[in-house]
């Protein structure tokens, strides 16, 4: 059996909340990511930069749960 930081969801699409210390310091990491992108990269600033920089953030984090995540359908 393998150790997943992230189960399928019970009913639909997708991952739940994190079942290890390690899924959960991904997702604390991601936040912050997200909260020096705001300050660093002011959406009102720059409003092309900025979504893009989350736009990044977002897909390596769902990068991360999909691969330490368990394998996931439509249930």
């Amino acid at each position: 059996m393998k150790d997943y930081w992230f189960p399928a969801k019970k009913y639909g699409f997708g991952w739940g909340l994190p079942q290890t210390w390690q899924g959960w310091v991904t997702v604390a990491v991601f936040l912050l990511c997200l909260e020096l992108a705001t300050y660093f990269f002011q959406p009102r600033e720059n409003p092309v930069l900025y979504p893009l920089v989350v736009v990044l953030l977002s897909a390596i984090f769902l990068v991360v749960v999909y691969l330490k995540g368990e394998p996931s359908g439509f249930r």
